[in-house]
């Protein structure tokens, strides 16, 4: 994937987390959670993306 494709599956999964945290059930706190950990995965290959297109 390019830089542009991980910044919207960034920016998807960032507005997902914002929803869910403010939700006041536990279900809504598990999708929180879990669009959290999805981030955190892609933030590793946007940095390298961004590495290599910079080279």
């Amino acid at each position: 994937m390019n830089k542009e494709e991980l910044f919207k599956q960034m920016q998807e999964l960032w507005t997902t987390f914002e929803t869910e945290h403010n939700g006041s059930t536990k279900t809504s706190a598990a999708k929180a959670r879990k669009a959290a950990g999805e981030l955190k995965k892609l933030v590793t290959d946007y940095r390298k993306a961004s590495v290599a297109a910079d080279k």
